[in-house]
């Protein structure tokens, strides 16, 4: 889950690490009354989210409140990478003397945390990654130690931070540890956190990502989630508690456990398929949940095919085959569909489906081929 960068900028306040005075609004006049609160001169930003909001003409400098009018009322008529412009904030403009990145990852490799700094901030880090990596210091936390204080005078001494903002930054670098700490984020990001012509060190932009098998610890934040970048599919999946991905290819694939709903994508690309999902209805699904997951895929105008590998575990084979049932009673589909059932029932799952006009298969990669051969034949 992403959290515009107005909710970044609030968490990070809570934990101590400074931000610029500033407010959220959705109209123009409101936004006018905020720059003058904050006398005059404002810095008017998108809240989208999707990057590129500067080049897009999402972020806009205001010398008065009569010009963060006008620049309000532009930005919010906007579209930015095809996500409307819902809200802007409105922050008092910086003076900015240096301009530093400074986030928090998951290295998967490493299995652990990772800090990433960099003198060169205000910049996509993708880019200094791809342009200058050397420019990117990178430091592996200890989640049972945390950050310690050498390591932030490493870090800083890294990317030649003059000498006396180091106790500063340390402040804000074991700040944003215990945010992306205690909120389970994949990302806690502060690009640029600069220094400014009052010699401080201030958060100008935040971002976050969420876990989102985290977010039953996070109600607040889960209420506040924005779904304009969501895909309507994946909406709707959310409402069923169903694990859901949309994909650009042309097999529907619904399944039972993440390990084997990726087994079933890997082997339909082996055998020259394409996934239009990732779906895992977990285990104990009954019918309600798999005919929502059925009606989810079917949604989809590329699918072509339908491929059912369930292992009867947890999850009934007989009741995976009653929702099957009961969403071609209300779909009605018009694509083949491959099911393979193995498993608790698996016998009784068989035999509901054995006049619903479904291809059966023995083995998942009979199971994929006779899937990838029926879009095939759909698409022919």
């Amino acid at each position: 889950m992403k959290l515009h960068e107005y909710q970044s900028k609030q968490i990070f306040a809570r934990y101590g690490i400074p931000i610029p005075k500033g407010k959220v609004t959705a109209a123009a006049s409101e936004a006018k009354e905020i720059a003058k609160e904050l006398g005059g001169r404002v810095v008017i930003k998108a809240q989208v989210l999707v990057g590129g909001r500067g080049k897009a003409g999402g972020i806009k400098v205001a010398k008065d409140p009569d010009e963060a009018e006008l620049f309000a009322t532009q930005i919010l008529s906007m579209e930015i990478k095809g996500l409307p412009v819902r809200k802007v904030l409105v922050d008092e403009a910086a003076s900015i003397e240096q301009e530093i990145y400074l986030g928090i990852t998951n290295d998967r490799a490493a299995k652990r945390p990772v800090i990433m700094a960099s003198a060169a901030g205000g910049v996509e880090i993708e880019e200094v990654a791809k342009t200058d990596p050397d420019k990117i210091i990178k430091l592996h936390i200890n989640p049972l130690l945390g950050i310690k204080d050498y390591q932030t005078r490493d870090i800083a001494a890294g990317i030649d931070l003059p000498r006396e903002y180091w106790k500063q930054f340390g402040d804000i670098l074991k700040a944003l540890w215990q945010v992306y700490n205690d909120n389970d984020a994949t990302l806690a990001e502060i690009n640029p956190l600069v220094i400014s012509k009052d010699k401080r060190l201030v958060a100008l932009d935040g971002k976050m990502l969420i876990d989102d098998n985290a977010l039953f610890r996070h109600s607040d934040l889960a209420n506040v989630r924005d779904t304009d970048e969501d895909a309507p599919s994946e909406i709707e999946a959310r409402k069923y508690g169903l694990t859901f991905i949309k994909l650009d290819g042309n097999i529907g694939c619904m399944v039972n456990g993440a390990g084997l709903a990726m087994a079933s994508m890997d082997i339909l690309k082996f055998f020259g398929g394409d996934p239009a999902n990732f779906l895992d209805i977990g285990g104990g699904a009954g019918a309600d949940k798999v005919a929502a997951a059925m009606r989810i895929i079917l949604s989809d105008p590329n699918v072509k095919a339908i491929l059912f590998n369930i292992f009867g575990g947890i999850t009934r084979c007989d009741e995976v085959a009653r929702g099957i049932l009961t969403a071609i009673a209300e779909v009605q589909p018009k694509v083949p569909m491959v099911v393979r059932l193995v498993g608790t029932n698996a016998k009784e799952g068989r035999a509901m489906l054995a006049n619903a006009n479904m291809i059966t298969a023995e083995t998942l990669a009979d199971a994929a081929q006779k899937a990838v051969a029926a879009a095939k034949g759909a698409q022919a």
